[in-house]
């Protein structure tokens, strides 16, 4: 068991998200597939627009973060999105955001994937850049656009959002990471071929032994190496592929609903993949106060979960209101029905 911890303290300077505003409600899903009947995991997810993709998605979470961090684009040494839904199998999300943002030509751009948890990935590897020296800030982004398969499960939950996080110096940030724990075995509950349109999974086999093993052990592992127990941490905020499984994460950890209530979105908006629970950690540091402490937790298929523990500094209540807020994506929503989903999402194929 090996702790991350940066040589030299790093953290964030800046954060934003981004969700869509239309929503399609999952008694809709129920309704064409199941007459109506069955169970709900999720109130409804965020289904992107005819001229959203993960492209635009990343494009706005990296200016929401860029307008709290108040820097010079041209300071970031590396943009990197991770997502499971790039809009180009050859060419880079990253080097787009980088563009637009006013960050090229002398930066690092990459694409990274590791399902659920890319974006989580690339802001472990922004630590370690900042921290060396390598770079003076980076740009970590997670997200994604709705993906799954009609009718199967995947398509209650599976929802478009993003957040990106300036990471930097720790004496600019208004989040400082105390450290960060990585847990990954070769567990194969969620995978999709180049020739596949659709991600396929495992069933029952994506709650034990995936997600559950993955999210607590890492959870267990960081609060065990940083000497934090559960009731030292004001929020935590776990990966969210539906309602029940970071609640259930949580309580076996030892946290109250009052932790992790602030941070979970995934009801309202679906799991966003690669940004879910990086999503969620924007809405707890929209709301934290200096001197909280923050346990964030991912998890990708695959399988494997990263974890952070931050505390949050009194830069937070100055950059809080900057941008847009998580909560004000939320708000601002448009139902939509089936059949506008398919259509936006080009489920339907027209020969």
């Amino acid at each position: 068991m090996q702790m991350m911890k940066p040589s030299n303290d790093v953290g964030i300077v800046g954060y934003g998200a981004y969700v869509p505003r239309y929503r399609l409600p999952a008694t809709e899903v129920a309704r064409v597939w199941k007459g109506g009947g069955g169970g709900l995991p999720v109130k409804e997810k965020a289904v992107p627009g005819l001229d959203e993709d993960t492209l635009t998605i990343a494009l706005e979470a990296a200016r929401n973060a860029l307008t709290r961090a108040q820097i010079d684009p041209q300071l970031i040494g590396a943009v990197w999105v991770g997502s499971e839904s790039h809009p180009y199998a050859v060419k880079p999300t990253s080097t787009v955001v980088a563009e637009a943002i006013g960050a090229t030509p002398y930066t690092e751009a990459a694409d990274w994937e590791f399902a659920c948890k890319a974006g989580t990935e690339a802001m472990q590897a922004g630590m370690g850049f900042v921290a060396s020296g390598m770079a003076s800030y980076v740009l970590s982004i997670g997200a994604d656009t709705a993906q799954g398969r009609p009718g199967d499960a995947l398509e209650y939950t599976a929802a478009a959002g993003g957040a990106a996080y300036l990471i930097g110096p720790a004496g600019e940030s208004l989040a400082v990471f105390e450290g960060s724990l990585s847990y990954v075995t070769d567990t194969p509950d969620f995978w999709r071929r180049p020739t596949m349109h659709y991600p396929s999974h495992g069933q029952r086999f994506t709650g034990e032994p995936a997600y559950f093993k993955h999210v607590i052990s890492a959870a267990r592992d960081l609060m065990e190496q940083t000497g934090r127990t559960a009731e030292d941490f004001a929020h935590v905020v776990l990966h969210q592929p539906n309602a029940k499984f970071p609640e259930r994460a949580a309580k076996t950890l030892g946290f109250k609903p009052e932790q992790w209530a602030t941070g979970l979105l995934c009801p309202v908006v679906g799991n966003t993949y690669a940004g879910s629970s990086m999503l969620g950690l924007t809405a707890i540091l929209d709301e934290a106060g200096p001197g909280d402490t923050i346990l964030a937790v991912s998890f990708g298929s695959g399988a494997g979960s990263d974890a952070f523990s931050l505390r949050v500094t009194d830069l937070v209540t100055e950059r809080q209101h900057l941008a847009p807020q998580t909560q004000d994506y939320i708000s601002r929503r448009q139902e939509v029905d089936y059949a506008t989903y398919v259509r936006y999402r080009k489920k339907l194929i027209m020969s």
